[in-house]
């Protein structure tokens, strides 16, 4: 019998990173209405926009609900932890984040990331910094979400 441990497959090493390497980070997810109210009330962020949907209707140049935008980032981000962040030191910046199309109620979406620049520490010799952009789409490959960020990872022999 053999024993697999997950944590080993969780992330990647420093070296494991190459500058142009594309992830596709798999499930999707499928958006409801009941995720995006509980994140609009643990969050305080109860604009009618997201909530009521007589208001987005009627109000709004959408016609229906939109999924708040911290809740589109929070799955996307999330999505990529195991092939990008599963194994980092810090997540040291995110930058650029924009919102480029609105996600509904029962929208899916996906992700995918490309490695853009690596660089060594200059601190430490045991890591180095993975810069990332990362792109969220949904169903019908309309890109809704798009960021940078900076990861630190430890290097292989490091771990």
């Amino acid at each position: 019998m053999t024993v697999h441990d997950g944590r080993a497959a969780f992330g990647r090493y420093y070296e494991e990173f190459k500058v142009g390497d594309v992830f596709k980070h798999w499930p999707g997810r499928t958006i409801t209405e009941y995720d995006d109210v509980l994140h609009c009330m643990q969050t305080m962020n109860h604009h009618p926009l997201h909530i009521d949907a007589r208001y987005a209707e009627e109000e709004t140049q959408f016609g229906k609900n939109v999924v708040v935008g911290t809740l589109v980032y929070s799955i996307v981000f999330g999505m990529t932890v195991t092939e990008i962040s599963g194994k980092a030191i810090a997540n040291l910046e995110i930058e650029s984040l924009k919102h480029t199309a609105p996600t509904f109620h029962g929208d899916t979406v996906y992700a995918e990331t490309t490695v853009t620049d690596k660089v060594e520490s200059r601190s430490r010799n045991d890591r180095g910094i993975v810069t990332v952009d990362t792109r969220g789409f949904n169903q019908r490959g309309e890109t809704v979400l798009t960021f940078t960020r900076k990861v630190m990872v430890p290097k292989r022999d490091a771990g």
